[in-house]
């Protein structure tokens, strides 16, 4: 899988204000979070398709709304599995 490597704000600025559906290239943890800064662009998802679109999402593949100015993921540490890139 993989498409266009582009910084979370290129996503933003190509494709506002709709979902996108991306695969997790780079990210840094932040306060128990995992913030999402670099992604392989897959391609815009329909709003209607969206929810799909997620639940059909493995490993490093995310949907996400550009409206959103971060990509950030919960980390949950009570699982004790993470997985890494």
């Amino acid at each position: 899988m993989g498409g266009m490597i582009m910084k979370w704000e290129e996503v933003q600025t190509i494709y506002p204000d709709q979902f996108v559906k991306f695969e997790i290239l780079h990210s840094f943890e932040e306060d128990n979070n995992e913030i999402i800064d670099e992604v392989a662009l897959i391609g815009p998802v329909k709003d209607e398709d969206a929810t799909k679109e997620l639940l059909n999402s493995k490993d490093r593949t995310l949907v996400y709304h550009t409206s959103k100015n971060k990509v950030i993921v919960k980390i949950r540490k009570n699982i004790g599995l993470r997985r890494f890139l």
